[in-house]
């Protein structure tokens, strides 16, 4: 009874997990989106841009309200210049006006399984999406090349060229006052890391005090595909200081947050970032600067990310550079870490990140040596099975001690059908007798729920499993099975295994309905999951009933040797 209850407890606990990932993708928050652009991209750039342009000035203690240094309501040109940009991961956009970098496909990265020939556009201002990322120098008065001024460039396209490691793409503007500002995009060969570098040449006769700043703005629209019936983040995170203390700590602001109040802070070091289902995009500033960071919402439906960086001020006929890094790009596992400190923390396992760490660091090394998600996931699973092999045979010989004992505990509770104490009482003095624990059965299943859901995550948010194909008709490990094949199985391997464990001699009618149903039940539930993780469960049957078929005929044989002996 014990543990049939702990199975049913452990199974509700399973489905209400998913059941609450399933609310929050239908009834949680939702952002209001923009409809789709219907203008042509060139029509509409001046007034994306004229939507977003609060420019941070320096002194003033809130940058989040501050009233425009430059005229904002200006006419802006119609036509506006676009810089295409290709290197070996990227294929890009940058606009002339504020040198904004208005698109940025990531090489290699399909936007979906059905459209494997385009990529997925991190940075976007197409088709209702708006997620670019702006930047310019602040100054205590005006802004001296701010993301609403004209920039020019000497090419209308760059390519990394063979060989080379690293590609620059310059733009310029000097003001009437002869004050010149080139700001530089700095791609590297095989990294996802760019450097934006601002020079500022004071070309005046009086001193300038000048300070970088950067920004993401963003629409909530999702860049890409997102599973059905599964609950993603994205929003705002940020890399901030502990109060007190030298530690720094990872936190997250969803834009419902940020909708509430707006985020604020000055610190040495840390990043702050846009975060979405696999991939960032973050702004790295020097980490022995004092930095201004802020999350909150702009207009148009839009949410900004901004950085402030530290003043210098810049003497008549001077120059100052300013370079703040960043990374723009899917959450790699083995190399987004060494972009900053912290950065990993953006592939968030939650609370069992203990266990999915290790778990996807072994199914990489399985990969790497089989070049096979889906067979990594196998030997994976394997590898689980055994290790938890000993609390499995203790979850068999109970099983079987239970079916052997079946009848004499179908008898007690018929002979104390009227006193259940006492029942209780002679079922334990049995179980102490015949040498047999009727809660070992649970322990199994108990060990092994936070492997499956620390599984889960791992599916969820590893980039490095996005699309991964296994085998046949699964072409998406991350995506449900098609065709229902896999949750089929492992319907059938869950059937196989109540019969084998011979559960339902020991139950009553009403219950042993409920365990026929529970199979089938799991079966359209799972459904619902991505392939890979029915893979595993299908896989770890298979080896259960192989596991419990051994086991029980091992005892089975042990207990006629003791008859034959005995006689």
């Amino acid at each position: 009874m014990e543990n049939r209850r702990f199975i049913l407890l452990a199974v509700l606990g399973v489905l209400i997990f998913f059941i609450y990932q399933a609310w929050q993708t239908e009834h949680g928050p939702k952002p209001e989106l923009s409809p789709p652009d219907t203008a042509a991209t060139q029509a509409t750039l001046a007034e994306n841009a004229k939507s977003d342009s609060d420019v941070p000035t320096i002194g003033v203690p809130d940058t989040a309200t501050t009233a425009p240094a430059v005229p904002g309501d200006a006419p802006a040109p119609v036509q506006h210049a676009r810089i295409e940009v290709r290197t070996d991961l990227y294929v890009g956009e940058i606009a002339s006006l504020g040198g904004d970098l208005r698109r940025l496909e990531l090489i290699g990265y399909p936007l979906s399984k059905k459209q494997p020939e385009k990529n997925v556009p991190l940075f976007n201002d197409r088709d209702g999406h708006f997620y670019v990322l702006q930047s310019g120098v602040a100054g205590s008065d005006k802004a001296l090349g701010s993301h609403l001024d004209e920039f020019s460039s000497a090419q209308s396209e760059y390519k990394m060229a063979d060989g080379a490691d690293t590609l620059d793409v310059p733009l310029q503007r000097t003001d009437a006052a002869g004050n010149k500002v080139v700001k530089t995009y700095r791609f590297h060969r095989g990294s996802y890391e760019i450097e934006l570098i601002q020079q500022v040449v004071n070309g005046s006769a009086e001193p300038l005090t000048a300070s970088p700043y950067v920004r993401i703005v963003r629409t909530p629209v999702p860049v890409a595909e997102e599973p059905r019936f599964v609950h993603t983040y994205t929003g705002f995170g940020v890399y901030e200081a502990k109060p007190g203390s030298d530690a720094y700590r990872f936190r997250k602001h969803s834009f419902k947050d940020l909708d509430k109040e707006s985020y604020s802070v000055d610190q040495t070091g840390g990043w702050i970032a846009m975060l979405q289902h696999y991939f960032v995009a973050a702004i790295l500033p020097p980490s022995d600067q004092k930095n201004h960071f802020e999350g909150k919402p702009g207009k148009d439906q839009r949410y900004v990310a901004q950085y402030l960086g530290a003043v210098a001020t810049i003497a008549p006929q001077a120059e100052q550079t300013f370079t703040t890094k960043l990374y723009v790009g899917p959450k790699l596992q083995d190399s987004i870490g060494k972009a900053a400190k912290g950065l990993e923390l953006t592939v968030d396992y939650g609370f069992l990140t203990a266990i999915s760490e290790p778990l996807f660091w072994l199914m990489e090394k399985l990969h790497h040596y089989t070049g096979n998600w889906g067979v990594a996931i196998i030997l994976l699973t394997i590898i689980v099975k055994v290790a938890f092999y000993p609390l499995s045979a203790a979850q068999y010989r109970s099983a079987a001690k239970m079916r052997k004992f079946a009848p004499r505990i179908a008898d007690l509770k018929e002979r104390y059908a009227g006193d259940r104490e006492r029942m209780s009482k002679a079922m334990m003095d049995l179980y102490k007798k015949e040498g047999f624990n009727p809660l070992a059965g649970c322990w199994p299943l108990l060990v092994q729920m936070p492997v499956f859901f620390a599984l889960y995550w791992v599916f969820l948010e590893s980039v490095e499993l996005r699309q991964a194909d296994f085998a046949l008709w699964i072409n998406d490990l991350t995506s449900p099975d098609p065709f229902f094949v896999l949750p089929v199985i492992y319907g059938i391997s869950m059937f196989v295994m109540q019969r084998l464990s011979g559960q339902s001699a020991t139950m009553d009618p009403m219950q042993q309905k409920m365990m026929n149903v529970m199979p089938i039940a799991l079966t359209g539930f799972f459904a619902f999951f991505p392939a890979g993780l029915v893979l595993y469960w299908c896989v770890s049957n298979i080896i259960s009933i192989s596991q419990q078929y051994y086991v029980t005929n091992k005892i089975t044989r042990e207990e006629q040797l003791k008859l034959k002996t005995s006689k």
